[in-house]
């Protein structure tokens, strides 16, 4: 398995406990593939530097992981489908 580190932006047109509720959804997708969850962090909500979606704010959260490929690329495809994810970064962290 290898470690990559995660970043996605969910819109703030959503109730806070709403917001919560679907970070750990995307957490679950980890998991649920023998995923293992190192680090995880709400960075908070903050001023997007161009309107994504016609956004202008999203709550901005990091997630470090270590998975396997398909996992990964399992994760990528439900995070491209879901509309409160404005934005999302996947990097695979070399070396370790």
């Amino acid at each position: 398995m290898d470690t990559y580190e995660i970043m996605f932006i969910i819109t703030n047109n959503i109730e806070d406990a709403t917001n919560k509720k679907e970070a750990e959804n995307l957490q679950k997708i980890i998991t649920s593939d023998k995923g293992k969850i190192i680090d995880f962090k709400e960075i908070g909500k903050r001023k997007l530097a161009y309107p994504i979606k016609k956004e202008v704010t999203g709550t901005y959260y990091l997630l470090i992981v270590e998975a396997k490929h398909s996992t990964i690329k399992e994760f990528n495809r439900k995070v491209s489908i879901n509309e409160n994810v404005l934005r999302h970064l996947i990097i695979k962290k070399e070396g370790e």
